[in-house]
């Protein structure tokens, strides 16, 4: 038989067999199947995360202007849109009491209850409710029928209105046509476009085949230090959340156990770690339990998979109910039924009034959830939400009691009940608050709802510029003053970096503008200390500089710390051979300690810094496990960085020592204060090789590898740009004899993003913070 009847024979055997000619009969996965990196090398240092939500995603493109857009819309017509909605129920999710105030509220205070003031993450800024995890959480069960009512309005109004202000929106719509005169409403959101799966939600698992269903994704197991109630209770830091998948904490008590006292300890500590204070905190849970039930007619083990998870005919829906059409009086979400009030779409005081007037006693839901009814057989009922003429008995949960029985807010209830007035505002500005916590300084605000007062503490407020901006000469002249000081380029920049390194791109507060680095708490940390002769050297120019002025152009200490930076650099640059010019925006202002709250920029404190090799004295035992490179990168993505920024910054800033101790550490060059490549140079010499220099291997020996000489001393977050295969790719961009003028370049474009990371007063300010006026 030839060649060409055996290709005949061979081909069609397979046509009748079905099967491929080559084998592979059988297709196992497609990118993105499991098994992934994420499986195979579980403990890697993830820098791809910080690409996340990158422009590739985002369908509106690096030209659009969300703050144009936001301005075109009538915003007037755009709330009577709003409100029309909120009375007009549909049949395929009809509305509680033909209102969906309430539904909305629970929408918006869930979306914005996810912040913690550790690390600024969560809230509504992004709009994540949308995305996974965040989206399948227990606690948000049917918040996706929420947004899903509200898609009409969405798509009317487009791109010119974000999910995140959209849902905020609707929330205070929704107190407003229900008797709340709210506090105000600031747009400018920037919708997230791709599910967050970076930021640490916790420690605890949940598995989806679990007995208890849905509701095992509910649990506490690690998060947790020590027993409620024991002197060294404590919640694990950066959390806020009390419980995996909830937004606050469990309503039926700590361990699901009716225990109003220990209740009580874990919303002081789940609201603490939302910057909430103890009337800020009953004045957001008596306020918005004014409002709407809780529902809880169907066992959580009934219910069907969260969005995320749900099968594609569920149109990206979750939490089927197969009770009855699924909805209305068979609706289930925490698992507790009824409502707080005689009137759920009216504001009044009735849930403190009902609260302290009447005694309480233990029962159960239909669905099995731990709650309470008055015991006294008189108390007033509420109607039920859809079937009419239906009384019902009130309820409370758990967290309710709590506020009757913690003796400080007792305290804070009884003056609300003997002042409703107090109570209305007190509400009214803790939920301002608590949706606008993540938007950082007011001129991110949009709409003409935004102008309130100038500024509350929790917005780190800044002082209106009084004065005229410097021109190009008389910057030229506080160069000089500068460079006549003889304060070293690593001294200069160390401090201008210390300046910006607060900032947090999460809830846009920290940077250089306002001058705290001069303020109390900044100027006590350890890793400022440096920075603290700097400072008086520049407080001396401002002053001689501002005190002969004519012009009424006049320089902050906040301008020139950041000035200082830019003339290091620039000298840095030309002593490496290369002639740049380093941008300087004037425009910064002084802040006083009055309008610096010590408490909640203590928060802001480090615990590592790897831009300026600082580890605190207590690293080790309250990182619990938590690597210096871990922490870089968490420091990396808070200030906006992608991959080669972090890396060319971190090369730069070795160059330039600005170590927190102006140790050797990591500075692998004889020629320090000049913008060279050898830093990366050094971390990729095969002739070097690594030792570690102590048990704990946080400080490493590079040594020759033919005479066993130590060369440099280095830290973790030094060597993470030679060990991390994506960062030691980019290292070698700039290891290369051709990287010099690329290398100084690439420094100085993302020192100047550095130093105007908090410049939202700057018309033109980079894409992830509206465009200021």
């Amino acid at each position: 038989m030839d060649q060409k009847t055996l290709d005949k024979t061979f081909t069609e055997t397979h046509k009748m067999t079905g099967q491929c000619p080559f084998g592979g009969n059988k297709i196992g996965g497609a990118f993105g199947t499991p098994p992934t990196l994420e499986n195979w090398y579980p403990n890697r240092l993830r820098v791809e995360l910080l690409h996340q939500n990158g422009l590739s995603a985002d369908p509106l493109g690096p030209e659009f202007d969300y703050a144009a857009e936001f301005a075109k819309i009538d915003f007037d017509a755009l709330k009577q849109d709003i409100k029309a909605f909120l009375t007009t129920s549909v049949d395929w999710w009809p509305s509680d009491y033909h209102h969906y105030g309430p539904q909305m509220i629970r929408m918006a205070w869930h979306a914005a209850g996810t912040y913690r003031i550790a690390d600024g993450r969560g809230g509504a800024g992004t709009a994540m409710q949308r995305f996974a995890p965040v989206s399948s959480w227990w606690d948000n069960g049917n918040t996706d029928k929420s947004r899903r009512l509200l898609q009409p309005i969405k798509h009317k109004y487009g791109s010119g209105l974000s999910w995140g202000d959209l849902m905020i929106l609707t929330g205070n719509c929704a107190l407003e046509i229900m008797g709340l005169p709210t506090y105000g409403f600031g747009g400018g959101r920037l919708d997230a476009w791709e599910a967050d799966n970076a930021s640490y939600w916790g420690p605890e698992i949940w598995d989806p085949h679990h007995v208890d269903g849905f509701d095992s994704m509910v649990n506490r197991d690690k998060r947790w230090h020590g027993k409620n109630g024991d002197t060294d209770y404590d919640l694990e830091n950066p959390l806020a959340a009390s419980h995996q998948a909830l937004i606050y904490v469990n309503p039926e008590g700590p361990y699901a156990n009716g225990d109003p006292m220990g209740s009580a300890r874990d919303i002081r500590i789940t609201f603490t770690r939302m910057a909430m204070n103890d009337e800020e905190t009953v004045a957001l849970i008596a306020g918005g339990h004014a409002f709407g039930k809780s529902h809880g007619m169907v066992s959580s083990k009934e219910i069907g998979p969260p969005p995320e998870i749900a099968p594609i005919e569920s149109m990206g829906l979750g939490w089927h109910n197969p009770k009855g059409p699924g909805f209305a009086e068979h609706t289930m979400t925490n698992g507790i039924e009824g409502s707080w009030t005689p009137n759920p779409t009216q504001w009044d005081n009735s849930y403190l009034d009902n609260l302290f007037k009447f005694d309480w006693e233990q029962t159960k839901s239909p669905a099995g959830a731990l709650q309470w009814t008055p015991i006294d057989p008189n108390a007033p009922k509420t109607p039920d939400a859809h079937i009419a003429g239906q009384m019902n008995p009130l309820m409370m949960m758990t967290s309710d009691i709590a506020l009757k029985v913690d003796p400080e807010y007792r305290k804070v209830c009884e003056k609300f009940l003997a002042d409703f007035d107090a109570f209305t505002q007190a509400f009214s500005k803790a939920w301002y608050k608590l949706t606008h916590r993540d938007m950082g300084p007011k001129h991110r605000y949009l709409g003409p709802e935004a102008t309130i007062e100038n500024g509350l503490l929790w917005q780190d407020p800044l002082p209106e510029r009084d004065h005229g901006l410097v021109n190009a000469a008389e910057i030229t002249a506080l160069k000089q003053a500068i460079a006549a000081t003889g304060v070293s380029v690593s001294d200069l920049s160390f401090t201008a970096f210390s300046a910006v390194s607060t900032y947090r791109d999460s809830d846009k507060r920290g940077g250089a503008n306002g001058g705290r680095l001069a303020l109390a708490p900044q100027k006590d940390w350890t890793v400022n200390q440096r920075a603290a002769p700097v400072i008086e050297k520049l407080r001396a120019i401002m002053l001689d500089f501002n005190g002969k002025q004519t012009s009424g152009n006049k320089i902050s200490l906040a301008d020139l710390i950041v000035l200082g930076g830019c003339i290091a650099v620039e000298k840095a640059a030309r002593d490496a051979g290369v002639d740049a010019s380093v941008p300087f925006t004037p425009g910064r202002v002084d802040t006083t300690q009055e309008l610096t709250d010590i408490e909640m920029f203590t928060w802001l404190k480090p615990v590592a810094d790897g831009f300026r090799n600082y580890l605190d004295s207590n690293f080790k035992s309250v990182s619990q496990g938590v690597s210096p490179e871990e922490f870089f990168l968490d420091k990396a993505n808070l200030m906006g960085l992608t991959a080669p920024e972090w890396t060319v910054l971190t090369g730069g800033l070795r160059a330039l020592n600005i170590n927190h101790d102006a140790s050797n550490m990591g500075i692998f060059t004889d020629k320090v204060g000049v913008l060279n490549t050898d830093f990366f140079v050094k971390l990729t010499d095969t002739d070097l090789v690594w030792e570690k220099a102590d048990e704990d291997g946080m400080v490493f020996f590079l040594k020759d590898r033919k005479s066993g000489m130590i060369k440099f001393s280095a830290t973790r977050s030094d060597l993470v740009f030679g060990s991390n295969s994506q960062l030691r790719s980019i290292a070698d961009v700039y290891a290369s004899r051709d990287s010099a003028q690329r290398f100084v370049k690439d420094f100085i474009k993302v020192w100047d993003k550095m130093m105007m990371l908090d410049r939202y007063d700057v018309k033109g300010h980079r894409r992830f913070g509206p465009m200021a006026s």
